[in-house]
């Protein structure tokens, strides 16, 4: 059998270190921002009125017809943030990728403007200008109110907030799951008043739904928007 001189194992270590930091950096990158938007919102900047400086978006529960849900629990928007819209968002790799992808997606190459993009990687090394506002966490707010706003703070990057909205509106999830948590246990908190002493209610309603849903990273927000109104949990992932 062949053996390796120590040269050779130098050089097989270095390999295996550098394809070892690509699997890492390729796992913990986020997506494409700017193929983090549905299709037909890459020509909306084209179909403002001229003129148009600033934009203010909004983000509201409807409400429930039967009015069966009349508030909804506030949940998910610090991972969202954090994770997606924090920092510089992409790189001139990413919007060269972008501009030649979405060319091929339409056909065309007048659909996507990327003259803006480079503009905001250029002024703004890819930072959002805009302004999020919302309600903190785990606040129940009554439906048919605002649960958070974006605008733009620059002039010229009026398009930008409503670019944002299809990633900003990940946020129904955990507030679905975090308002069906919660309607769950007034449930549950009305039949232990009425039966029972116990005082165990946190934990009545247990998180096993890690296996049902479609990723680890579903679980771990569906988890962390259960754990508003509950203790118990089989998703240890959802606590970190």
């Amino acid at each position: 059998m062949e053996t390796l001189t120590a040269l050779d194992q130098s050089a097989l270590i270095a390999q295996l270190q550098a394809q070892l930091a690509h699997l890492q950096q390729a796992q913990t990158q986020r997506p494409n921002i700017l193929l983090l938007s549905d299709a037909y919102k890459y020509s909306h900047a084209k179909f403002y009125e001229p003129g148009t400086t600033r934009i203010y978006s909004y983000l509201e529960s409807r409400g429930h017809r039967d009015k069966t849900f009349e508030a909804t629990v506030v949940a998910g928007y610090q991972y969202l943030l954090k994770k997606y819209l924090s920092g510089p968002l992409f790189t001139q790799e990413e919007l060269d990728y972008a501009a030649d992808h979405l060319k091929g997606v339409f056909g065309r190459d007048d659909v996507f403007d990327k003259a803006r993009f480079q503009q905001w990687l250029d002024e703004y090394d890819a930072v959002a200008p805009v302004r999020i506002r919302a309600v903190p966490e785990g606040t129940v707010v009554g439906t048919r109110n605002v649960l958070m706003t974006i605008e733009n703070v620059d002039d010229r990057y009026f398009w930008l907030p409503n670019f944002l909205e299809t990633l900003l509106l990940q946020v129904w999830y955990p507030i679905t799951v975090a308002t069906l948590s919660r309607e769950v246990k007034k449930v549950v908190q009305h039949y232990f008043n009425l039966t029972s002493d116990a005082t165990n209610l946190d934990f009545q309603l247990n998180d096993f739904g890690f296996r049902g849903v479609s990723s680890v990273e579903s679980a771990q927000i569906g988890g962390m928007a259960h754990l508003i109104s509950w203790l118990g949990s089989d998703n240890t992932t959802a606590a970190e």
